[in-house]
């Protein structure tokens, strides 16, 4: 698996120079929209999960409203995380 990733993570890494037989690093602003965004995709799929969960569990008890409100807006602070990452760099 860690052979096939190699040339990815190798060409992702390199500083705008081109290797033989492989396009040119991902840099700049496309680098930082491919961090928010995939940060944003994994928050949406954890969300989306704890979120059926939390409304259930309010169904079952109103009294959990505030637990299942705090950890279904969790996973958003990853997105948070990855914009205040982005303008600080």
């Amino acid at each position: 698996m860690i052979e096939t990733i190699a040339p990815v993570v190798n060409a992702v890494l390199q500083s705008g120079t081109e290797t033989a037989g492989s396009s040119p690093a991902i840099t700049g602003p496309a680098a930082a929209a491919l961090a928010v965004g995939l940060a944003a995709l994994g928050s949406g799929y954890a969300e989306r999960g704890i979120g059926a969960a939390a409304v259930g569990a309010i169904a079952e008890d109103d009294s959990l409203f505030g637990q299942g409100l705090i950890l279904t807006v969790l996973p958003e602070t990853l997105v948070i995380l990855a914009l205040v990452v982005v303008f600080v760099v």
